[in-house]
């Protein structure tokens, strides 16, 4: 058996003089601390070969042998095969310790006992950390074994922990823990800098709108006419400093208004003619604003210039109201049971200047909606969608995403004469950047019809009374301070 001793004064020079003369191949035997240094004796791989791991009947045997039988360590070597009587532990039946003390680890983890798998026993040397003489080494007796080697693989001989140095470098966990590990500190960490700077943005926020009422105060009124707190927070984050009242007021409303997109005129759904569908969701007033599309065609460009379709099969009478609306017109209404009715129907109207087709009302969360996108998805097709202006923001939210907002040709704000407030209407359609057709306040069939205009819009939502059981106080404000998301808003220079 090839057994040296190395000496550096570092255990890694100890080490790398270890592999230059061994190769990848090198074990290492024992470690110790000298006068000299540290001192390492290692050996080649092959020449361990005879060695096996040690049974658990074997090392209860060896613990059980009385201090007597076992032979008295020598002092002085005599040769290399003296010193290698003086090892610890074989580097085979330490691997093997470390195995089965990482799988016991890992079952005590998986089964919520994590504190258990931290008691399980020590191996047979448990004494190198008694006081001993300077000169001499810790010696306990080795283990032979003439059984043949175990054919289970195992890890790289140099990546071994010695066990009289428990404060080496390369006593760590195990890989797969130790990243598992790193995730979780790293996910907490991320957590935690996130709520720190949401805390000190919101004391930032406090303090800068106790210094500036003017922002105070139109950060009250935005809340009160129904915008979100976060579209307030950033609109007025980007407010100038040296604006008087007023002047604040008009950029606020300047900056809603740009960033409110409305047809142009001359652009209204009337003007522009084709295919128009009307979708929504139930009682939103679909096919009133249906009738009031034709009866603005009819006034402009005859009857003969308009068509009407109807997919509504599901509410009792919705066809015989589209049909009576017709008639008051002079316009026919036609009904369409499904896809292939549809297309039909369109061939025969392709001379009309303009086709209105009124569509059965289907709650947000209603699975049917994707089915009729799916009917409607068709070439020269202009999906509408009509809003109930009277509507809280989050059903306004849920409703232009169910709806798929991105693909829609148009909005038509409906009931805007029951709405309290047009903030929460507005609000929704500026962060989902759609745009406004048209807008209807009321059930008169044409005259309560008219074309968006984006700063009148804004003036009637910021002219809210505020006198609502629901609106906040100004002492509730701190709890609005939320941190403000990009929103895409376009705060260019402002006619102040």
């Amino acid at each position: 058996m090839n057994i040296q001793r190395f000496t550096a004064p570092t255990s890694r020079e100890a080490m790398a003089k270890a592999r230059h003369t061994f190769g990848d191949s090198a074990v290492i035997l024992s470690t110790r601390s000298t006068d000299g240094g540290f001192e390492v004796m290692a050996a080649a791989e092959e020449s361990l070969a005879p060695v096996a791991s040690p049974t658990p009947q074997a090392v209860r045997a060896e613990r059980a042998q009385p201090a007597r039988g076992r032979s008295a360590p020598a002092t002085t070597p005599e040769s290399v095969e003296s010193d290698t009587e003086t090892l610890a532990m074989s580097t085979l039946s330490f691997q093997e310790y470390v195995r089965e003390r990482m799988l016991r680890k890992r079952r005590a983890e998986q089964a919520g006992e994590t504190a258990q798998a931290d008691t399980a026993p020590a191996p047979a040397p448990a004494e190198p950390r008694r006081a001993a003489p300077r000169a001499e080494p810790i010696q306990i007796p080795v283990q032979r074994f003439n059984a043949p080697p175990v054919p289970t693989p195992m890890p790289a001989p140099i990546r071994t922990r010695p066990v009289v140095n428990a404060s080496w470098e390369d006593s760590q966990p195990a890989p797969r823990l130790g990243e598992r590990a790193d995730n979780s500190v790293a996910v907490e960490l991320s957590a935690l800098k996130e709520m720190i700077e949401e805390r000190f943005n919101t004391l930032a926020w406090l303090g800068s709108s106790k210094q500036n009422p003017i922002q105070s105060g139109l950060m009250l009124k935005l809340i009160r006419s129904g915008f979100s707190p976060a579209m307030a927070r950033a609109v007025l984050e980007r407010m100038p400093v040296d604006a008087t009242a007023p002047e604040a007021m008009r950029w606020v409303m300047d900056v809603l208004s740009r960033n409110l997109r409305t047809a142009g005129p001359g652009a209204g759904l009337c003007d522009e003619g084709g295919v128009v569908t009307l979708i929504g969701a139930t009682g939103v007033g679909k096919t009133t604003t249906a009738a009031k599309l034709a009866a603005q065609c009819v006034k402009q460009y005859g009857p003969a210039s308009v068509g009407m379709i109807t997919l509504d099969t599901y509410r009792v009478s919705g066809y015989e109201q589209l049909r009576a609306y017709g008639r008051m017109l002079g316009v026919v209404a036609h009904l369409a049971h499904d896809r292939a009715a549809l297309k039909d129907l369109l061939s025969l109207l392709a001379n009309k200047r303009m086709v209105i087709v009124d569509t059965a009302g289907l709650g947000q969360r209603d699975q049917r909606i994707q089915d009729m996108l799916d009917v409607l998805d068709m070439p020269k097709v202009k999906k509408t969608l009509v809003l109930n202006a009277s509507s809280h923001g989050d059903t306004l939210d849920d409703v232009l995403t169910a709806f798929k907002a991105n693909t829609l040709h148009g909005v038509v704000l409906s009931k805007v004469d029951e709405a309290v407030k047009l903030g929460p209407a507005l609000d929704a359609l500026i962060r989902h950047q759609v745009v406004l057709r048209g807008v209807a306040n009321g059930q008169r069939v044409p005259e309560d019809w008219q074309n968006p205009e984006a700063s009148a819009l804004v003036r009637v939502s910021m002219g809210t009374d505020g006198k609502s059981a629901f609106d906040p106080q100004s002492t509730d404000m701190g709890f609005y301070f939320a941190q403000a998301s990009s929103l895409g808003l376009d705060l260019g220079a402002s006619h102040v």
